[in-house]
């Protein structure tokens, strides 16, 4: 640390609150599969924000991941030198509402840890891993100098290690089964507003370990396949059912034919009446509990939700399968099988007899058939479509011979709706009158449904307000209403009246009519390219979607139209729009289009999309031009 503290530093951007001078991390692996990590970082401060990061250390450790070591220093810019230990730790548990864990996390907060200072800690951890693999994050928010890995492994143990987002380094070898990477000057990892996940971006390593003892070999994941077996083996005995299951799912399918039906009564109870809670313990993490335990206490995590759905269609002859997935796209490679994974979905092999209609997250597998893939956790996104977090991303099926990763699909515009329908009267004076529909369905509908359902229902009405302020300078809610809120199997419909006067900007004889008078398409994602500094990372949108806006509006007496906006129609490889506004007997029909075609604009096609956004943009500000004519006198 001291040798780091005297390293003389490049010029930074003057927002860089910190720099880490070294980041090193040591391994050793026991010949009986136990792993040692020693880990040290030394981090100089830079301006008064870093305390917000680095005020202190957090180690979580529990009965599997032991702390044996934990010490912290600062070093002061006159070169006084400052120590915390093990008298000085805080130890606590990790607090969650929906989360009971062993895990406990070990505190030590850095003296004088103020600009000018180096601040660092090494500790040492001790683990019986439940797959050999680690993973090696040696880029970070912040700029890194010197990033070090080594690697000392017992004779005979083979590695491979895989690197992602950064050229892969070789190794030095000193020998003795010793391994040494090491990575320098690196740029930080800038936040940016609907950038894909961190590990999608920063470099990293994969690193997996093969013993040469055949015992220990069932901890490796060379393949997919090893990891489905693995997976498997927690979850064999998981799925049977309990008398009081069986008796539950003949009272929820009672007098329904229809195997589809049949399935879809079933996971709405799933989503409506197995409350989330967690209880991870050890092996818990990946682990379910007994479906029987589940339905007993009528809550559970995602895999628990999973492994009780999957008991419960199984009393009607259906197969499921659990499906492993990481919610952040860009997490799990295809070409790496490991444990990056965070979430438990199911599945579900549809009847060969079954027809698919109106079911729209199906993979098709050779092996299995037609398969549905469902979220039983969310509890807004029904039976038929797929959260869009796990849209376009990857997952591990896990069948009894093994896994397999497959790909989910990305499910297409037309099931993730909006149609806005509004009827509106300019008056003389420029003021706005209309009633507004909307119908949602699909992604829409879950948002709108999880926003509305947040707030206590006297709070609703300000849910509309906030989504007119940001169309409307001035307006008055007249009135509003929610349809279908908790039917989640239909179409969510919102109601509403507002008055917004001064609407129409006036200048002499002219009036100034802006057709689309509510709704914005994206156009906020304008200041992505504005308000920060030049874009280094792709956009990502949530879900493909098609929103369409069709509004009449009246216009006043004693106005004539002098020009209407031009019709607009823009497309590119991720988007298209198209506007176009027309009179008839003294009502402006408008009508638009916007289409969310492909989720992920690539760096090099930011451009593009700029572009796109501020063609909409452009549209969307608009008017038409009414001019008031003398009226005849008889």
């Amino acid at each position: 640390m001291r040798a780091a503290a005297q390293e003389k530093l490049p010029a930074y951007d003057k927002d860089t609150d910190a720099v880490i001078l070294l980041d090193e991390t040591q391994t050793t692996v026991q010949s009986n599969g136990e792993i040692e990590t020693l880990h040290r970082m030394a981090v100089r401060l830079l301006r008064q924000e870093a305390k917000r990061r680095w005020s202190d250390i957090e180690v979580p450790f529990d009965k599997d991941q032991k702390i044996s070591y934990l010490k912290a220093w600062t070093i002061e810019a006159n070169g006084r030198e400052l120590a915390v230990g093990e008298k000085d730790i805080i130890e606590h548990g990790l607090l969650d509402s929906e989360i009971y864990t062993d895990m406990k996390v070990k505190t030590l907060k850095f003296p004088e840890a103020n600009p000018d200072n180096v601040v660092g800690f090494e500790y040492v951890q001790r683990k019986r891993p439940y797959m050999f693999e680690d993973d090696w994050y040696f880029q970070d928010p912040s700029p890194v100098v010197t990033a070090r890995l080594i690697l000392q492994l017992p004779p005979g143990w083979e590695y491979t290690a895989k690197w992602f987002n950064y050229p892969e380094q070789a190794p030095q070898y000193p020998g003795n089964s010793r391994y040494v990477w090491e990575v320098k000057n690196l740029p930080s990892i800038e936040r940016e507003p609907d950038m894909p996940p961190w590990e999608a971006v920063a470099g990293w390593a994969g690193v997996k370990y093969f013993p040469s003892d055949p015992t220990l070999r069932a901890k490796t994941s060379g393949t997919w396949k090893d990891l489905g077996i693995w997976y498997n083996g927690l979850t064999q005995t998981s799925r049977v059912a309990s008398p009081q299951i069986k008796a539950k799912v003949a009272e929820v399918t009672s007098g329904i034919s229809d195997p589809v039906e049949k399935i879809r009564a079933l996971t709405e109870y799933m989503q409506k009446n197995i409350r989330y809670y967690a209880v991870e313990i050890g092996i818990g993490g990946f682990q379910p509990h007994s479906a029987a335990d589940i339905f007993a206490r009528q809550y559970g995590d995602c895999k628990d939700k999973a492994t009780l759905l999957s008991s419960m269609l199984g009393e009607i002859g259906v197969d499921s399968y659990y499906v492993i997935v990481d919610v952040d796209r860009g997490v799990v490679h295809p070409d790496y099988p490991s444990l990056h994974f965070d979430h438990a979905i199911l599945a579900i092999r549809l009847p060969d007899n079954a027809s698919p209609g109106g079911l729209y997250s199906i993979v098709n597998d050779a092996k299995l058939g037609k398969l549905a893939i469902f979220d039983p956790t969310n509890e807004r996104v029904p039976f038929g479509y797929l959260p869009w977090y796990l849209q376009q991303n990857y997952g591990l099926l896990v069948a009894p011979d093994g896994g397999q990763m497959i790909s989910l699909p990305l499910l297409p515009p037309s099931t993730n709706r909006l149609l806005r329908t509004g009827k509106f009267t300019v008056t003389p004076t420029g003021g706005l009158i209309g009633d507004v529909q909307e119908l949602e369905w699909g992604g829409p509908a879950a948002e709108e449904r999880e926003e509305l359902l947040d707030v206590l229902p006297a709070k609703r009405v300000e849910v509309f307000d906030r989504f007119l302020a940001g169309s409307l300078a001035s307006f008055t809610l007249t009135g509003a209403s929610i349809g279908n809120l908790e039917k989640d199997n239909e179409s969510l419909s919102l109601t509403y009246k507002l008055v917004s006067p001064g609407y129409a900007n006036s200048a002499g004889d002219l009036l100034f009519v802006r057709p689309r008078v509510v709704g914005d398409h994206n156009t906020g994602m304008l200041r992505l390219f504005t308000e920060y500094k030049p874009r280094k990372y792709a956009i990502e949108f949530e879900d493909a979607t098609r929103q369409d806006d069709v509004f009449d509006i009246t216009l006043p007496e004693g106005y004539v139209v002098d020009g209407l906006p031009k019709p607009v129609q823009v497309d590119c490889d991720y988007a298209s729009y198209k506007s176009e506004s027309r009179v008839e007997d003294g009502v402006l029909h408008y009508k638009r289009t916007f289409e969310i075609k492909d989720v992920i604009v690539p760096t090099d096609k930011l451009a593009t999309i700029r572009d796109f956004l501020q063609q909409v943009a452009a549209d969307q500000q608009s008017a038409a031009v009414l001019r008031r004519v003398a009226q005849s006198v008889n």
